[in-house]
């Protein structure tokens, strides 16, 4: 009978043969010491959203600071930006009352400048996907006042909202959001692979695994160095881990914090949820043949998840570096995540 390891190292390996996948790179990683590895431990990758958590842990750190209050109007951290149109209630403008908490949660109303409906045409993602461009937060600002608001209260995953938190970060911080993350985060924990790319470390694009959209392989530098906390953090199997440890052992930032952001789940991309900047990701047992499995933490649309299991304690951190089928980590993550708990 094949070993836990020897099942997990041949569902890897059959996604790795899929001609959808990219360049697999995963990690499963169990309390009682399990521990498979597909690919080169250091080799790194772009996590893409699960960039947000790295957000979420400066801003928590900066509520235990006492420096931010996460009910508090985001307007107020950011009084040098214009706001105005940006969430609109009932026909009224609210961007000066949504909360930081909102913004968290994606529940603020706001559009969602990266792959969200734009009135002058393709989404900022086709566009760049067609020629690769950068941008900043002024446009992010611009473009996202010209779409049309989501409803205040209810789930829409705004990538908007994460550039106006980077920007909290950065104004109580006094110093860019890459420099925030590194003394916060990477330096503390010894995450010596993962920083956040930007326009200062262009010249190691070709350092990472490719990430494709279909069959093609995507050379997108100058959006990726645009992205920040919302998609540019770079990072390895070793280091996401690590991270993801530290994220739910309360390392980080206060635990009892915790308990408050895996509250209040809303469904964004059926079947995951946010709860207040974490992502939950849950199928039906008869789906998952009948074991039941809560993965907590956060995905990335280039095929990439940082998860744990809050039922079995497993953690899975991988990418398929795929952009257009994005179901194709999740189910890995399932297979490899139950043939770790048997």
């Amino acid at each position: 009978m094949a070993t836990r390891e020897q099942r997990i190292h041949r569902l890897i390996e059959k996604s790795a043969a899929d001609r959808r996948t990219g360049e697999v790179l995963w990690r499963v990683v169990s309390p009682d010491g399990l521990d498979v590895v597909h690919g080169d431990l250091d080799r790194p990758f772009f996590v893409a959203s699960v960039s947000k958590l790295f957000t979420v842990v400066c801003l928590a750190q900066l509520r235990d600071e006492g420096k931010l209050d996460w009910d508090a109007p985001i307007a107020g951290y950011l009084p040098d930006l214009d706001l105005t149109g940006l969430a609109v209630d009932n026909g009224r403008d609210v961007s000066d009352e949504i909360t930081v908490r909102e913004v968290l949660g994606h529940t603020a109303g706001l559009a969602d400048y990266f792959e969200g409906p734009r009135p002058d045409g393709p989404t900022t993602l086709k566009r760049a996907l067609q020629s690769d461009f950068g941008w900043g937060e002024a446009e992010v600002v611009e473009w996202t006042r010209a779409m049309t608001p989501a409803r205040r209260g209810r789930g829409l995953y705004s990538d908007t909202g994460f550039q106006l938190l980077d920007g909290v970060v950065e104004r109580l911080d006094g110093r860019a959001f890459a420099e925030s993350v590194r003394a916060r985060i990477t330096a503390p924990l010894g995450l010596d692979h993962t920083y956040v790319f930007t326009s200062d470390t262009l010249d190691r694009f070709d350092e990472m695994a490719v990430i494709r959209y279909a069959d093609r392989d995507l050379r997108l530098p100058l959006l990726l160095a645009s992205c920040g906390g919302q998609g540019a953090v770079v990072s390895t199997l070793r280091d996401g881990v690590a991270f993801v440890q530290a994220f739910f052992d309360g390392r980080l930032f206060d635990k009892k914090l915790l308990d408050e952001m895996l509250i209040n789940w809303h469904r964004i991309f059926s079947p995951l949820e946010y709860g207040t900047g974490v992502m939950r990701f849950r199928l039906p047992a008869v789906l998952t043949g009948f074991r039941s499995f809560e993965f907590q933490g956060h995905s990335g649309a280039s095929g990439v998840v940082f998860y744990r299991d809050d039922r079995t304690g497993v953690i899975v951190v991988g990418t398929v570096n795929q952009l257009k089928q994005r179901q194709l980590p999740y189910q890995l993550m399932i297979r490899t995540a139950a043939a770790a708990a048997s």
